[in-house]
């Protein structure tokens, strides 16, 4: 099984990041901060203004590191990464299958139902958890109400043959899986009544929100990895500078993200006095609160787990590459679908 190495994330404004001999060093002024050897490195991630030499650039180029770049908020900026190394083949077969109407809606159709099965269960663990509970019945019937409704969202999924009809009843759950979601939450100082991207309006969204980014950019990594062209999908839209496929793969890893986010909350990592509001509305996550979310997410990465698929214990930070191993193999031909990773 293939090794998981780190992503470094640098949110330490004015940062200087050079390579000395076959080490990452970050400075800040004359004060090194930071020493990783680089053949551990997966990618580096840069919040705001931080700088990189073009020496430990190149470097990272022609090791596999790719470099993104985020503003302070985590918006996407940048991303500068080596020659394409992937097989032109598979990318050819990708880019066929993509203008297949039938083979995309049946890629899409299946990593949906991954993405309703797994938001389906996050929710039987919160019934499992806190159902029984006398003071709990109210939440305990709308999530359990919630929970069939999702179930007959995913049987619908069968019967729709086109992406259109697939994304209505994707937008269909996901008003019931986030209709019920404040019921998941267990601090109170915490409020959430809608999913809201552009821009977060709450700290809930605020965090589901910039986690989806890091997932996103774990996703793109992995297919990059394997050899598929992450800008070509099946399920969204084919868009300048838009990593449709990393977007599809993220879809089923997103409940995955939800249960992430719910555990920093519920487990008191971090509170309301840790985000910032902005004229606009919007909220974000303030520079050392960001911080805990990164070592949470970076721990989280090195649990373990059994890969039903592949049969094997893997950390949850290999899953996405997994995922398009598995994509890849299909594409090839080597099995019959696409099956996507389901959370018991």
């Amino acid at each position: 099984m293939r090794p998981l190495r780190n992503v470094i994330y640098i949110q330490t404004q004015n940062a200087w990041v050079h390579k000395d001999n076959d080490n990452l060093v970050m400075k800040v002024g004359d004060e090194i901060k930071a020493r990783v050897p680089i053949h551990k490195l997966q990618g580096l991630v840069c919040f705001g203004q931080v700088s990189i030499s073009p020496y430990l650039m190149a470097h990272c180029a022609e090791n596999a590191v790719t470099i993104t770049y985020l503003n302070q908020f985590g918006k996407f900026l940048a991303r500068v990464e080596g020659p394409v190394s992937g097989n032109v083949l598979l990318r050819r077969t990708q880019h066929l299958t993509g203008a297949n109407r039938d083979k995309s809606v049946a890629i899409a159709r299946t990593m949906l139902s991954g993405k309703l099965y797994n938001q389906r269960s996050v929710l039987r663990r919160y019934l499992r958890d806190y159902g029984d509970k006398e003071n709990e019945q109210t939440m305990s019937a709308e999530l359990a109400t919630a929970e069939k409704r999702l179930s007959r969202c995913l049987q619908q999924l069968t019967d729709c043959d086109a992406i259109d009809t697939l994304m209505g009843r994707e937008g269909e759950a996901a008003q019931v899986y986030f209709g019920v979601f404040q019921h998941l939450i267990r601090q109170p100082d915490f409020q959430f009544d809608a999913r809201r991207r552009r821009p977060p309006t709450d700290p809930v969204n605020a965090l589901l929100s910039f986690c989806y980014t890091l997932l996103t950019h774990d996703c793109r990594s992995a297919l990059e990895t394997t050899g598929l062209d992450p800008a070509s999908g099946f399920l969204h839209q084919l868009r300048s500078g838009r990593p449709s496929l990393a977007l599809d793969l993220a879809e089923e890893f997103r409940p995955m993200i939800d249960r992430f986010v719910l555990s920093l909350i519920n487990k008191r990592q971090l509170s309301l006095k840790d985000f910032e509001e902005w004229p606009n509305g919007s909220f974000t996550l303030k520079e050392e609160p960001r911080r805990t979310l990164l070592a949470a997410w970076q721990d989280r990465k090195q649990d373990t787990l059994t890969h039903p698929w592949f049969e094997e214990s893997v950390s949850v930070g290999l899953l996405p590459w997994l995922q398009a191993q598995i994509l890849a193999r299909f594409l090839r031909g080597d099995c019959d679908s696409y099956v996507p990773f389901l959370w018991k």
